[in-house]
């Protein structure tokens, strides 16, 4: 599940799929696992989007707290 807020993310990775090990039981279970695989590559391309956009958000905080600090460094200094 990725959840994505607009005032800041929070971006969970999803849950990695889970592969018997009996061949027997891969072959019983092909469908549901095979979900299981292609909703894991749906939710981690959100995953890796909603990392993306907070890597963006935060890029952006950083600079406005940037230019605060150096408006916060001109009123003290004078």
């Amino acid at each position: 599940m990725v959840m994505c807020g607009s005032a800041s993310a929070t971006c969970l990775p999803p849950e990695r799929p889970w592969l018997p090990s009996d061949a027997t039981d891969v072959r019983a279970y092909a469908d549901l696992i095979r979900e299981d695989f292609e909703s894991y590559i749906a939710d981690v391309q959100d995953y890796f989007r909603c990392l993306d956009a907070e890597r963006a958000r935060a890029f952006l905080e950083a600079q406005e707290v940037s230019q605060d600090y150096g408006r916060f460094q001109a009123i003290v200094s004078n």
